[in-house]
């Protein structure tokens, strides 16, 4: 079965498209080799998905026919994935959250003066 097809099967990605993109972008390799959608997957391969910033790590148990359920998943791969992983991406969330809110816009004059005058007192010193 194609890479982009076993993706789609195990519910790594919600589309067959959203997997082959992945692949074309180097988001994907098998057995540590970045691979095209067309690559074939076997048992006994070690897959890495790199998604939201989350390399997930994975071996491939069996092949399905067809997409499976979310509680079957399991059943045709075994997670390897590192517990760090998941711990460094809840880093991030916190290491992006600024004083104001995504999507609240442009700064205000009173944002653009205190910016203004922080970089003025960083040139200075």
């Amino acid at each position: 079965m194609r890479i982009d097809k076993y993706l789609w099967t195990i519910r790594y990605f919600k589309t067959r498209s959203l997997a082959t993109e992945a692949c074309k972008k180097g988001h994907i390799s098998v057995n540590e080799a970045k691979v095209k959608p067309s690559k074939e997957v076997f048992i006994g391969d070690y897959i890495v998905v790199r998604k939201n910033q989350i390399n997930y790590e994975f071996e491939v148990l069996d092949i399905p026919k067809n997409r499976v359920g979310a509680k079957l998943v399991d059943l045709y791969r075994k997670d390897t994935t590192p517990k760090e992983a998941f711990e460094t991406s809840e880093l991030l969330k916190y290491a992006k959250s600024y004083y104001r809110k995504k999507g609240i816009g442009r700064p205000t004059k009173k944002d653009r003066r205190a910016i203004d005058d922080y970089l003025t007192d960083e040139l200075d010193d």
